[in-house]
């Protein structure tokens, strides 16, 4: 565990055979705080949460200390979508993930802007703007904040320049409850680099002038398979792709990021054991940075 100078790191865990087992794997390789699924993200029905469900996950979120503790929306739902009826049953979906959360006492939902499929960037806008007015002013949606992820750009997909989500958050309203996740493989993929003091400094000036950082949440921490400016979205392990251990250093020491859960999203098998190096990698990053400024 970090000190309480350090941001909290943690991973994407499974909840196979239940929500709880995310917060007992998690808590198994040393995780700060941990993202989840809320029931599976390939198939529009699921079977409801159970009551024992809820109150064994409430049980072990206490005794494992894991916060905050993130959702992540299923990858069916596009609220840029067109077509009327894929629209409404996106939004229908991620209202019942919403209300999981919120029987959960999840603390954020990562959400996808959606892919507006060719009827163009300012109508792809619109429709997520409307879904997600809808979304918040749905009481069963219980309060969980919404938090809109970077994406690479990719296709049709919105998300891929700050601008987008700057778009969003003025015209969709939700005030604080409508935050920001960034994912550094995204950014890279849709043409940010970070690696160096000058890029670093610039993405940061122009995240604050177009966002703030208090809009910021939660961040997804991989390095890419995928070039600069690709629009590719291929995560790799830490350290081991083209972003470069640079960027996550200087990700990882920032001041202003510290109350920010660092999320792995990076390829893993059944083990764990590349979580469990990904996450000696940031804090030996930290380790670094705190054994350079004692000197």
């Amino acid at each position: 565990m970090m000190n309480a100078l350090s941001p909290r790191f943690g991973a994407h865990m499974s909840i196979a055979g239940e929500p709880a087992n995310a917060l007992r794997a998690g808590q198994r390789i040393g995780c700060d705080t941990i993202q989840m699924f809320t029931r599976s993200p390939n198939r529009w029905a699921g079977p409801p949460l159970t009551d024992e469900q809820v109150e064994t996950f409430h049980q072990v979120r206490a005794e494992t200390g894991i916060d905050p503790v993130i959702a992540h929306s299923a990858y069916l739902i596009n609220l840029a979508s067109p077509d009327d009826a894929l629209w409404e049953r996106s939004l229908a979906l991620a209202a019942e993930e919403l209300s999981r959360a919120a029987r959960l006492g999840l603390d954020g939902y990562v959400l996808h802007p959606g892919a507006h499929t060719g009827s163009g960037e300012l109508p792809g806008l619109e429709r997520i703007a409307a879904g997600l007015r809808a979304l918040l002013g749905d009481p069963a949606t219980g309060g969980v904040p919404i938090l809109l992820e970077t994406t690479s750009g990719a296709g049709t997909h919105l998300g891929g320049r700050l601008e987008h989500l700057a778009w969003l958050l003025e015209h969709a309203g939700g005030g604080e409850r409508l935050g920001v996740c960034i994912d550094t493989a995204h950014l890279y993929g849709a043409g940010y680099p970070l690696a160096s003091r000058a890029d670093y400094r610039s993405f940061w000036a122009e995240f604050d002038a177009l966002i703030g950082i208090g809009r910021l949440k939660a961040i997804h921490v991989n390095d890419s398979k995928k070039e600069l400016g690709s629009h590719g979205d291929r995560h790799e392990q830490l350290g081991e792709g083209l972003i470069g251990a640079d960027a996550f250093y200087r990700l990882v020491n920032d001041p202003r990021l510290v109350h920010v859960p660092m999320i792995l999203e990076t390829p893993k098998s059944d083990d764990l054991h590349e979580d469990v190096r990904n996450l000696a990698f940031l804090r030996n990053l930290v380790a670094m940075h705190e054994s350079t400024t004692r000197e």
